[in-house]
């Protein structure tokens, strides 16, 4: 990866044709190292959760707040599928104990899922509802659905809904499985619900609980290199 930024560097300094050459290859290659870094996070992580080594930290935070700016932070990256975003709420503030770090990348792979079976011109819907006892995050798409015999598979590790040579995205088949461990040490629960060609929705409840603290995290983030390259690493798999 730092060979990759090096040649970027060298690359802005040639003439334009070959800027336009090599910025090629150099996108493949950041690409295939990002798709690495997330394969090897989540195995880490995965192997973790297993061990009983993988910790939460958990924190007060509005978490329509945090849901929000990573829905505004993605806009940009999902339009260029051909793809539109939309964020609702039926509040505007709604204070939960989370490990923001883990809710947000339970949302990029949501999202990440969302645009790989979803085709150009459709829509991902991100929504939240609330009552007394929790708060449920919906990420629903207009894709192609899943199947009814695999809907139960989906959360298992390695399973992939699509094996065909010809998509446009690659993953390991740990995302969901991952997504699903990271809900439950939140004391929350995933579900999945579809329809074969009219998309997919994926529902996160999570307990409206909080911990003793006078501080609360309002997570208003701006989007550091850090944070971008954070949704480049979950959004790797898919082929623009």
């Amino acid at each position: 990866m730092g060979a990759v930024q090096l040649m970027q560097i060298y690359i802005n300094n040639e003439d334009i044709k070959t800027q336009e050459k090599l910025s090629k290859y150099v996108k493949m290659m950041r690409q295939n190292c990002y798709r690495l870094l997330r394969l090897v996070n989540n195995l880490i992580d995965i192997t973790k959760i297993d061990s009983g080594y993988f910790e939460i930290h958990p924190q007060n935070v509005d978490i329509i707040k945090l849901a929000e700016n990573i829905v505004l932070s993605v806009a940009d990256y999902v339009e260029r599928f051909g793809l539109k975003i939309f964020f609702k709420t039926d509040r505007k503030e709604r204070v939960i104990a989370v490990d923001p770090d883990k809710i947000e990348r339970i949302l990029l792979n949501l999202i990440s899922n969302a645009i790989k079976f979803t085709d150009a011109g459709g829509s991902i819907f991100v929504n939240i509802s609330n009552d007394e006892k929790y708060v449920k995050i919906s990420v629903k798409d207009t894709g192609i659905g899943i199947p009814k015999e695999k809907l139960g598979l989906i959360f298992d590790r390695f399973r992939q809904v699509d094996k065909s040579l010809s998509r446009n995205h690659e993953g390991s088949g740990i995302g969901l499985s991952l997504v699903k461990a990271l809900v439950e040490m939140h004391d929350g629960e995933i579900a999945v619900t579809s329809e074969e060609g009219e998309g997919s929705e994926f529902t996160v409840i999570l307990p409206a609980k909080t911990i003793e603290t006078k501080d609360i995290s309002l997570v208003d983030k701006s989007i550091t290199n850090g944070y971008v390259e954070r949704i480049n690493i979950e959004f790797s798999d898919i082929y623009s």
